[in-house]
């Protein structure tokens, strides 16, 4: 059952959801069933033709023993972060970066909540996407870090004709709150457990 605006604040007065910072109640972040997320000032692209350790060639084999994409955004002679000016960071056509939400989420596995992010209409509209298969913020996401939680990592792709420009705070994404049905038997454990928003 997905969660209206006065449900998702109410778990954020109660502490059963962490939102940080979280926009006041009558903030244009909210609507009726999401809250707008939006852009850190920091983005990762990647350096092509430089390869991955274990790779021969110009791709990627993710079932390989040696891929570790985490590694991989860590290793400056792949991964290049750029401070995003106010005037915005210039993502052409087929571009493709990684960022982060300014927002940090954390959700207790047993206030048996999930969420997940979405894109916004009018960003797909002109081909800007956020997440490619990764839309799912598993219950106990980012609990086990105190009252702060973790930002959430985007994965950001035009797929329009036109450059864009991305810009810090932009609502960039939306989160939309869901009941889960029964309390898992534990939180989230998966590798992105202690993301941090990237730095320069």
């Amino acid at each position: 059952m997905i969660l209206c605006e006065r449900e998702i604040q109410a778990l954020a007065r109660r502490k059963l959801i962490t939102i940080d910072p979280c926009p006041g109640e009558t903030s244009r972040q909210w609507s009726s069933t999401a809250l707008d997320l939006t852009l850190h000032d920091v983005v990762v692209e990647w350096i092509i033709p430089n390869l991955p350790t274990g790779a021969s060639s110009n791709e990627l084999s993710p079932m390989s023993d040696q891929f570790d994409v985490t590694r991989m955004i860590e290793d400056l002679a792949l991964a290049k972060r750029v401070t995003v000016p106010r005037e915005g960071y210039a993502l052409k056509p087929h571009g493709f970066v990684l960022g982060y939400t300014v927002e940090k989420v954390g959700i207790p596995h047993d206030s048996r909540i999930a969420a997940r992010v979405e894109g916004k209409s009018s960003m797909a509209r002109i081909g800007l996407g956020v997440h490619v298969t990764a839309p799912t913020i598993h219950a106990g996401f980012g609990a086990s870090t105190g009252n702060k939680g973790l930002p959430i990592q985007l994965e950001i792709f035009n797929l329009g004709p036109w450059t864009i420009r991305l810009q810090p705070g932009m609502r960039i994404c939306q989160l939309i709150f869901e009941e889960v049905r029964e309390v898992p038997n534990r939180g989230y454990a998966g590798q992105f457990g202690d993301q941090r928003q990237f730095t320069v």
